[in-house]
């Protein structure tokens, strides 16, 4: 459902992606993992199309983003860690926006915008404008409009950003849902309870290069000393690894 091959990104001197490649299959939920500035919303921006790489490539159930767009961004749900609205409309307004961007049936629109809007607690926002909702309420609107059309994929950004414990239970029980379901997720997050919780896979990024990758109890399993018994700790040692022997080599190409 999703194929990274040799995924590269430089931003002038800084190479932010460095031949990344990965698959994932359908109905996984694979979690990305990284410090700040290791690569993770660069790999985002590929995926989605709103960056184009400096080498390789990127496709979403087989469709690539940069030569076939409209057909990849058609199978694809995406929740920004930061989501940009037409503030002047309401959130029901916006869901009708999406449905007919995405080509929804007007009558599973119907049908779907008001039980969306109730799972994730927008019925009594649904006729305020979104310009004078708080950052959480915009945060679900997000996640309802990036459901609302059914997607094969669902891209996230730390979507746990500005959520209180009700509404967080209530994303991860949902993704974890259509994952089961069939739906791939590709998840970004801090979180690592969260990764540790719901994901079938992790892949850890730092510098831009992945330094692990494979089912949560395996890199774990690798990369444990008796004291780690949390996701947390195993992390903390592979970066901080990989952070150590960036400055050795950073010094070593600095005495050349």
């Amino acid at each position: 459902m999703i194929e990274i091959s040799n995924l590269s990104m430089r931003y002038g001197e800084l190479l932010a992606l460095d031949n990344l490649s990965l698959t994932i299959e359908r109905g996984e939920f694979f979690a990305f993992l990284g410090p700040n500035a290791a690569g993770k919303t660069t790999t985002i921006k590929l995926l989605t199309g709103l960056m184009k790489p400096t080498g390789g490539f990127a496709k979403i159930c087989g469709f690539d983003i940069q030569e076939d767009p409209i057909e990849a961004k058609r199978r694809i749900g995406y929740i920004p860690d930061v989501a940009e609205f037409y503030d002047k409309l309401t959130p029901i307004e916006f869901m009708a926006f999406i449905a007919e961007l995405f080509e929804v049936d007007p009558d599973k629109a119907k049908k779907r915008t008001p039980e969306l809007m109730e799972q994730f607690s927008l019925i009594p926002y649904g006729r305020q404008r979104i310009e004078n909702l708080s950052h959480g309420t915009r945060q679900r609107l997000a996640i309802s409009s990036a459901l609302l059309h059914d997607p094969e994929v669902i891209i996230i950004d730390e979507p746990m950003v500005g959520l209180d414990p009700k509404n967080a239970r209530v994303v991860k029980e949902e993704l974890k849902a259509r994952s089961e379901a069939g739906v791939t997720i590709f998840l970004s997050t801090h979180l690592l309870n969260v990764a540790q919780e719901l994901a079938d896979r992790v892949g850890i990024i730092n510098h831009g290069r992945l330094l692990e990758l494979g089912p949560v109890d395996e890199v774990m399993e690798a990369s444990r000393t008796k004291d780690d018994d949390s996701l947390e700790e195993v992390f903390l040692k592979i970066t901080e690894g990989d952070d150590s022997l960036a400055a050795a080599a950073d010094e070593k190409l600095n005495e050349i």
